[in-house]
C-alpha cells in the first residue's frame, strides 16, 4: 500500500488542543504526525506563540504542522458552545495553561469527564501533584532546580541546555500517556486524566547522575569538569581551524586507532592495556593525540575515522542541518511553509514505522484556516457559520 493511502496508527483519533509555546504543542505534534486529527483552538488573532521573536521565533513553525486551526472567542457563550460541541466529537483534549485556567473557562477535567466519560484529558504542567504543584514553571526553571543546569555548565556556573529539552520531552511523555490511556480505554470503555510535567521530566533526565552518586558514593561532576570515561572522547582542532569530536571507547578501537596513527609503542605499553588505565594516562596521551590529529584537515580527519569505523562527529550549528546529506536523503527533513511564506524544511519525528518516516500531511495552519471545515464536521451549516463569522465569534481565515 502506498504512503498516500496507508493509514497511520492514530488515524480516526480526534484531538482538541488548548496549547501554546512548546510543551503542549509538542504533544499534539506527536499525535498529529502519527495520524490523529489535531484541532488547535486559537483566539481570534491567533496563538500568541505565532508572534514570538528572537529565540522564540522557531517555536510555532517547529511544533504545529499537521494540525488544523479553529479560531474562536472563548470569552463568549457562543464560542464556548462551539467548543463544547466539538469536544463531544473528540477522543482527546490537551492543554498546557496555568492551573485553574481551564476550569475557569468551563473546560476542566471534572466538567468534561462527567459529560464525556470516554474522553482522555492531558494536562502539561510545571509540576505533578505535590508541594510545588501550584507554582508557575518554565523549562529553564526546571533545568535549574532539577540539576540539569548544574550538570551542563562548569562548576559554579549553571547553564541551561541548548534546547528546550524539558518542554519537548514533557510533550513527548504527555503523548505517551495519551496513547496509554487510549489503549486502556479499549478494555475499560472509559477515559482518564493524564499529566506530564517539566520538573519531573528533568528529574528523569538526572536519573543517571543520581544513580552514579549511589553507585560510587561521589557526587556527579558537571560535564565540563568530568573525568572522561574513555581514553579518547574529545573535540580536537584540525589544521584548517575546524573542530571534530572523536571517540575511542573499546580495546578494539584503541588498537585500530593506534595502528592507523603510528602509536605502536602505546600498544606495547602495559600502562595502557585497559581503558581504565588509558583514562588514568590521558594527561600523557591526549596532547600527543591532539598534535597528530591537528595535522589533518577536518575533511581528512573525518574520512580517516569513517574508513576506520571509529566514532567521529563534525561540530555542526543548527543552520548547518538544513543541508545535511543524511537528513535530506533519508527523509528526516520535510517541507513546510513558514508564516512569512518562505518555503523551508523542518525536522520530523526521529522514528520509522514499517520502513517509512512520518512526514507533513498538513502545512503550518494559518489562523482560523480550518474553522469552516471543523465547524461543518461538528454539524454547523453554512449559514450558521457565516453568522458566527459576522458576529466575530469565530475567525475563518482567508
Amino acid at each position: 500500500m502506498s504512503e498516500a493511502v496507508k493509514p497511520l496508527p492514530f488515524a480516526g483519533v480526534r484531538v482538541i488542543e488548548f496549547v501554546h509555546m512548546v510543551m503542549g504543542p509538542t504533544c499534539g505534534l506527536v499525535l498529529a504526525d502519527l495520524g490523529a486529527e489535531v484541532i488547535k483552538i486559537e483566539p481570534l488573532d491567533g496563538d500568541h506563540t505565532r508572534k514570538l521573536v528572537a529565540s522564540g521565533a522557531g517555536f510555532f513553525p517547529a511544533y504545529n504542522r499537521n494540525k488544523k486551526s479553529l479560531a474562536v472567542d472563548l470569552k463568549s457563550d457562543a464560542g464556548k458552545a462551539i467548543v463544547h460541541r466539538l469536544i463531544a466529537t473528540a477522543d482527546v483534549v490537551t492543554e498546557n495553561f496555568r492551573p485553574g485556567a481551564m476550569d475557569a473557562l468551563g473546560f476542566g477535567w471534572e466538567a468534561l469527564s462527567s459529560a464525556h466519560p470516554r474522553l482522555v484529558y492531558c494536562s502539561h504542567k510545571g509540576f505533578l501533584r505535590g508541594p510545588y504543584a501550584h507554582r508557575t514553571a518554565l523549562d529553564e526553571m526546571a533545568q535549574m532546580m532539577g540539576g540539569l543546569a548544574y550538570m551542563t555548565g562548569p562548576k559554579g556556573r549553571p547553564l541551561r541546555a541548548g534546547a528546550s529539552v524539558n518542554d519537548v520531552m514533557g510533550g513527548v511523555f504527555g503523548a505517551i500517556a495519551v496513547m496509554g490511556a487510549l489503549y486502556q480505554r479499549q478494555s475499560t470503555g472509559r477515559g482518564q486524566s493524564v499529566e506530564s510535567a517539566l520538573y519531573e521530566n528533568n528529574v528523569f533526565l538526572m536519573a543517571q547522575h543520581m544513580m552514579e552518586y549511589m553507585a560510587t558514593g561521589r557526587p556527579a561532576v558537571p560535564m565540563p569538569d568530568r573525568v572522561r570515561a574513555w581514553a579518547v572522547y574529545d573535540t580536537f582542532a584540525t589544521r584548517d581551524g575546524e573542530q571534530v569530536f572523536v571517540g575511542v571507547v573499546t580495546d578494539t578501537q584503541w588498537k585500530v586507532f593506534c595502528e592507523s596513527f603510528g602509536f605502536h609503542d602505546w600498544l606495547a605499553d602495559p600502562a595502557l592495556a585497559t581503558n581504565p588505565q588509558r583514562v588514568a594516562q590521558r594527561e600523557r596521551t591526549i596532547p600527543v593525540i591532539s598534535e597528530a590529529l591537528g595535522r589533518l584537515t577536518k575533511a581528512e580527519l573525518m574520512q580517516r575515522f569513517e574508513a576506520l569505523g571509529l566514532p567521529f562527529a563534525p561540530i555542526a550549528k543548527p543552520e548547518d542541518l538544513f543541508d545535511d546529506p543524511h537528513l535530506n536523503q533519508s527523509g528526516g527533513l520535510a517541507p513546510i511553509t513558514m508564516p512569512d511564506g518562505c518555503a523551508t524544511k523542518v525536522p520530523i519525528l526521529p522514528i520509522e514505522m514499517d520502513g517509512r518516516r512520518l512526514g507533513v500531511r498538513l502545512d503550518l495552519p494559518k489562523v482560523g484556516e480550518h474553522t469552516r471545515e471543523v465547524l461543518a464536521s461538528a454539524g454547523y451549516g453554512d449559514e450558521e457559520i457565516d453568522a458566527l463569522v459576522v458576529a466575530k465569534v469565530v475567525h475563518a481565515g482567508r
